[in-house]
């Protein structure tokens, strides 16, 4: 008993010490509140099942274990076979349920995929390439259908095309009817078909612009394969090389302002103190010119002598002068344009005689690229295309397995690779009319760094 009093007499002390004497009043501190859950829904049952088998209903339910939401369905959501009117899908707490408003196909699998629609609604985990499964007949099929498609122009895919399969195999179906089978482009440009009968389809790629999931313009980038394909094991791929027949209309809208009508004309060169070897000089005027003496517009050099074959010509627009001379690196030129020499749409002219003075770049100002290409095949029709800020700055027809140029500007460029099949130097799209497919164009993985007045060398390899 003694012992016992002397344990809880013991424990008392104990506390009283920890707390007055510890150092400092206890403090409440607020709840950590746990490790935070990174886990997606899970499906913990379906009506009908997944995977169900002859399928007679109109309405789907799907019950998650956590409280989920339903975000950008329309963006996410793909059904294939493709209904004729869309069904109607909406979430409540933890389930998601589906009415179909289509008759079904018989002995048909269809499926639902969620993309990444469906993610809970505490920490916006997502469920991602979730898919509900089910079939009208007695089987579910599986075979599969996958492949990439990419830009023909560059060689670099876009995920905001789509690939559509059709069973009518006539040339009209993907500009007249809805696809059957749809599916999306993951960021690296492929795709794969699932669940898909032992059929022939055609298949095509369209970044859809308004929406008809048909082919109805020329400027809608579209791919297209010669022949009908047949679905099997995943081991089957299928490229497409996607292009547009025509550029997009400029749909931007134009403010319409005064014109003001200044004495004195007003034009931009091209130099801009420094000419580059290798381009032309231009002269751009603001407005057309009804008054052009290509006599009294002489390019000179320092001694003001007049360079030979220095006669600039106008565009069809009339704002535009160019001349083509050949430049000796360094030199100094001066243009001299006469005060009677123009008068643009205005009524404007140069009220003095100007002169315009530049120098012509150094060799040294430029950086000398050597490429050493292996696997070269000259019945491709390489072209070299160096690209700059989403532009193509230079294009080399290849003519060996190793290739040099000593004047190529200082600057960042990626290495593209045309493949030029009619030789005229430039990409030429495709026609669905004409059943011609797009020439294609190589974005190699390498990029090149270029230095002034530095050998720049680098090794490709040239896998077509």
């Amino acid at each position: 008993m003694k012992k016992r009093v002397f344990g809880v007499l013991g424990i008392v002390l104990l506390l009283y010490m920890s707390v007055f004497l510890g150092g400092g009043c206890a403090q409440i501190g607020a709840p950590t509140g746990g490790i935070r859950d990174s886990l997606s829904p899970v499906l913990v049952k379906a009506t009908p099942g997944l995977k169900a088998l002859n399928f007679r209903g109109n309405r789907i339910t799907l019950n998650f274990d956590e409280y989920i939401e339903l975000q950008e369905v329309q963006n996410n959501l793909t059904i294939s076979p493709s209904p004729k009117s869309s069904p109607v899908i909406s979430s409540n707490l933890k389930t998601i349920t589906i009415r179909l408003r289509d008759t079904l196909l018989p002995n048909t699998t269809y499926s639902i995929q969620f993309g990444n629609a469906v993610r809970d609604i505490n920490e916006g985990n997502v469920l991602r390439n979730f898919t509900y499964v089910f079939s009208t007949g007695n089987i579910i099929d599986s075979l599969t259908l996958g492949g990439k498609v990419i830009l023909a122009e560059t060689g670099v895919p876009d995920s905001t095309i789509s690939v559509l399969l059709f069973r009518n195999t006539s040339d009209s179906a993907v500009q007249k009817m809805k696809p059957d089978y749809t599916a999306r482009l993951k960021g690296d440009g492929s795709f794969l078909f699932s669940n898909l009968p032992p059929t022939a389809f055609k298949i095509y790629a369209l970044k859809d612009g308004d929406g008809s999931k048909n082919y109805n313009s020329k400027s809608e980038l579209f791919a297209f394969s010669n022949d009908p394909v047949q679905p099997g094991d995943s081991s089957s791929q299928i490229l497409l090389n996607a292009y547009a027949e025509e550029p997009p209309k400029d749909n931007k809208i134009v403010r319409i302002l005064k014109p003001v009508f200044e004495k004195r004309i007003k034009y931009t060169n091209s130099a801009q103190g420094a000419q580059d070897l290798l381009t032309d000089l231009t002269l751009s005027f603001n407005n057309p010119l009804k008054v052009f003496d290509s006599n009294a517009l002489v390019l000179r050099d320092t001694n003001y002598a007049a360079i030979p074959g220095a006669v600039p010509v106008i565009d069809s627009t009339r704002k535009i002068l160019t001349y083509t001379p050949t430049w000796v690196p360094g030199n100094e030129y001066r243009l001299i344009v006469s005060n009677t020499s123009l008068e643009d749409s205005a009524g404007n002219k140069p009220t003095l005689t100007d002169t315009l003075r530049f120098s012509a770049k150094k060799v040294a100002d430029y950086g000398r690229v050597i490429f050493r290409f292996t696997n070269y095949d000259q019945s491709k029709n390489p072209v070299l295309q160096l690209i700059s800020g989403g532009t193509i700055k230079y294009a080399f027809p290849l003519t060996g397995a190793t290739w040099e140029n000593s004047r190529i500007a200082p600057g960042e460029y990626e290495i593209r690779i045309l493949l030029d099949s009619n030789k005229d130097g430039i990409w030429t799209p495709g026609s669905y009319t004409l059943k011609r497919q797009p020439e294609k164009a190589i974005s190699l993985p390498q990029k090149i760094s270029v230095k002034a007045d530095w050998d720049n060398e680098r090794d490709l390899s040239l896998d077509f």
